[in-house]
């Protein structure tokens, strides 16, 4: 769905402003580049809280807790 609505922006974005969409077609591989190292952070940092959260988790799951099971709502 994201697709579908940054390919109809960039259509619209092509019809008011040709040379913008062009640019911005050209320039979105560089973008990405530079982005790229932001989402490995983002995902280590991630690992990382999942990680500590178990572990601080395992001394409770050895003693038998278990996280609750989502009840279905009742209407």
């Amino acid at each position: 769905m994201k697709t579908l609505i940054a390919l109809l922006a960039w259509c619209v974005l092509f019809v008011l402003c040709w040379p913008l969409a062009l640019l911005a077609l050209l320039l979105w591989p560089l973008v990405w580049l530079v982005l790229l190292p932001f989402r490995l952070v983002g995902l280590t940092f991630s690992a990382l809280f999942a990680f500590l959260s178990a572990m601080l988790m395992l001394p409770a799951r050895l003693l038998g807790w278990r996280p609750r099971a989502a009840t279905p709502a009742t209407a």
